[in-house]
């Protein structure tokens, strides 16, 4: 038997960095994400021996060990190991050896919170082996606690639960306590949102953990100018939900391009050069708005394109070097089966 699942990637629409820890403690954050057609893999298949093989596929690492009840962090495979490592601490796993296969559909560090969404593929992977009893909200805390407690990897929120449950959600954080609200947007606005937002890979990465950082200093040092751009954030995920639900689209444009204007204030190094000229072209180009990905400093940004101008600005982007990612807006999140 192999025992497989998927999870889809997210893209945020507003909203972004108030589900990080000390601001979502202190004040309370807001996020609305959307999961696309972009998946991380994972499989689990028994094999002959008494040893563990973990691979990540689409970065050719691989490692072999003898069976142990937890496998040493030192940098390679980490997310595999932390979610084995709990995984064996919290449920025991039955003595047999088995292959750990991944595989994701983006870069890591491209700011579709791959490796969040990794961590739950693989949660579901060995919740589909061995029957556990967890809920969405149980898979997502789960991965969350592994990432940021046992692997002490600095981030927010929003990933593992845009990735559980899937569909486009309006998120809110308090503390730990975490509340998930599925919005019932009609079709034909769904469809329109799909049609209009072109997202684009920089062909950059960034170390994501770095900018979570600085951002989280300035909480802690109450600079002014960054908390309150986190504020207006919170209050941009709100207008977001509202233009959707309304339908209300020839808005979404303004508001994502008051997001990205607040995001940079946030930390110095959410943006650079090479961003602020790609969105200096897509505006020129006909984009009404648009966002950074993730974290920022790099990796995938997303931009709105009303009528048929996706067209003109995908070939402004063209002189960049990057890459036009296609895609479709998905419905569902975590999913696991068993073959043979």
């Amino acid at each position: 038997m192999i025992y497989r699942s998927k999870a889809p990637l997210r893209i945020g629409l507003a909203g972004g960095g108030t589900d990080v820890s000390p601001y979502s403690d202190e004040f309370g954050g807001a996020i609305l994400n959307a999961t696309l057609s972009l998946y991380a893999h994972a499989s689990i298949e028994p094999i002959e021996g008494d040893h563990i093989i973990l691979q990540a596929l689409d970065r050719k690492e691989e490692a072999r060990f003898e069976w142990t009840n937890a496998l040493p962090i030192n940098g390679k495979l980490d997310l595999l190991k932390g979610v084995y490592n709990r995984i064996q601490k919290d449920y025991g796993l039955p003595l047999t050896s088995f292959k750990l296969s991944t595989f994701v559909d983006a870069p890591a560090g491209s700011g579709l919170g791959t490796s969040s969404t990794l961590v739950v593929a693989i949660i579901g992977a060995f919740v589909e082996m061995l029957k556990l009893p967890l809920g969405d909200y149980d898979i997502a805390h789960y991965a969350y606690e592994i990432e940021r407690n046992d692997l002490q990897l600095s981030g927010g929120k929003q990933d593992q639960y845009a990735a559980t449950f899937g569909g486009v959600n309006f998120m809110e954080f308090y503390g730990d306590n975490v509340i998930v609200n599925p919005l019932r947007i009609r079709q034909e606005y769904l469809n329109e949102l799909e049609h209009n937002l072109v997202l684009y890979y920089t062909a950059t990465s960034r170390e994501s953990a770095t900018i979570i950082k600085e951002q989280q200093r300035n909480v802690v040092a109450k600079d002014n100018k960054s908390v309150e751009a986190m504020h207006h954030l919170k209050e941009q995920s709100t207008m977001m939900k509202e233009a959707l639900l309304k339908g209300r689209l020839h808005e979404i444009g303004e508001i994502l391009d008051y997001g990205f204007e607040q995001k940079r204030l946030m930390a110095k190094s959410i943006s650079n050069h090479l961003i602020e000229d790609i969105y200096s072209a897509a505006k020129k180009a006909g984009a009404t708005g648009g966002k950074i990905s993730g974290a920022g400093g790099g990796g995938f940004m997303t931009f709105y394109c009303p009528g048929n101008h996706r067209y003109k600005v995908i070939d402004a982007l063209q002189k960049f070097g990057g890459e036009v990612k296609q895609y479709q807006l998905t419905q569902h999140g975590l999913t696991t089966w068993t073959t043979n």
